[in-house]
């Protein structure tokens, strides 16, 4: 896949209209048996005899989840023909380690809310929920151990390697006004790709093997997980507050720049990028208000360019399903992206 899908030339997806009247049952129906399989072991992994734990975990699970790496990773095992409870527990293992992740970020973010409900670490504060998040990361890998699949565990120990390298630079650059596009894309590759490359090629890995199918389902993987970011970062300019469960403009008020604002940074006179410094300066609209940013963001268009950047790299992912013959896991799969594409929250 092209690291910068800003020169890529492939069509779009659907039209809004079309997209948003395409179900979403199509991208959960197939494996819901499987996916409630999966809550229940995920919910026990969070059960343990230290008060604290088991208090934040039944905390962490009532908050849900859109739980699209789980489901990602059992549409792909489905697509290879497994029916076992190998690649449950690796759905339950994905989501831990992504709730891991969560709750670290948060702390690092310093946020209070997350899926609409105070995050973790501002209301037990940030030592105690650092631990929770080891863990949860160790319960995880724990968890993975047992059915002794060592390349699961290296692909799993990768992908959390990135995540975390992609966590650094981003923190390294955090409040910076000069981020390059390449370094965004090199950022959201390991921080949030990988993950998703992770989940959709971890199948592949259980008897038998199939490495041709692991690697497509990696690169459709990758592909969707850069999709998926572009998306989260639109929606910190399209949303709601009630829809994200956080406050609009958070990414730039944390100091973060992320597409939409990069690719203005080289139209702007100095006094509309002042609007733009202000911000990171102050990690706050105390000089700036949040609709002088959409103001720059909707009349230089660069809103409307990450969307069509996000549609021709949800394009790039369903061109790799095409290594597979046609079932009904694949059509799930390739309507994944419509599904990123679409969501609200």
């Amino acid at each position: 896949m092209s690291q910068n899908p800003q020169v890529a030339t492939e069509p779009q997806l659907s039209t809004e209209t079309e997209a948003e009247a395409l179900p979403l049952s199509r991208f959960f129906d197939l494996i819901a048996p499987k996916l409630i399989q999966t809550e229940g072991v995920f919910h026990q992994a969070l059960e343990s005899d230290v008060p604290f734990i088991q208090n934040t975990g039944e905390y962490i699970f009532t908050g849900g989840g859109k739980r699209v790496r789980p489901a990602l990773l059992l549409l792909a095992s489905q697509l290879l023909g497994h029916d076992s409870d190998e690649e449950v527990t690796y759905a339950a293992v994905i989501e831990l380690i992504h709730t891991a992740t969560l709750i670290h970020d948060d702390i690092i973010d310093h946020a209070t809310l997350r899926r609409g409900q105070s995050s973790p670490n501002h209301l037990w504060g940030n030592s105690r929920t650092v631990l929770l998040g080891d863990w949860l990361y160790t319960t995880a890998m724990r968890m993975a151990l047992e059915h002794d699949n060592i390349a699961v565990i290296r692909t799993l120990v990768a992908a959390t390697l990135r995540m975390t390298e992609g966590e650094l630079l981003s923190h390294e650059r955090l409040g910076s006004i000069d981020l390059t596009v390449d370094e965004y894309f090199d950022i959201i590759e390991r921080k949030t790709a990988h993950l998703f490359s992770a989940a959709a090629m971890l199948p592949s890995l259980i008897p038998e093997v199939k490495p041709d199918a692991g690697q497509a389902l990696s690169q459709y993987g990758r592909a969707l997980g850069v999709c998926y970011q572009l998306t989260d970062d639109l929606l910190d300019f399209t949303a709601q507050e009630g829809e994200l469960g956080k406050p609009v403009l958070s990414d730039l008020k944390e100091g973060k720049l992320t597409l939409p604002l990069i690719l203005l940074l080289s139209r702007l006179d100095p006094a509309r990028l002042d609007h733009i410094r202000f911000v990171l300066e102050d990690r706050g609209f105390d000089r700036v208000a949040p609709e002088q940013i959409l103001e720059l963001v909707t009349s230089e268009g660069t809103v409307d360019e990450v969307s069509e950047m996000a549609s021709r790299v949800a394009r790039e992912a369903q061109t790799e399903l095409e290594f597979f013959p046609s079932s009904a896991a694949r059509e799930a799969l390739q309507f994944a992206p419509d599904f990123v594409l679409q969501r609200r929250t």
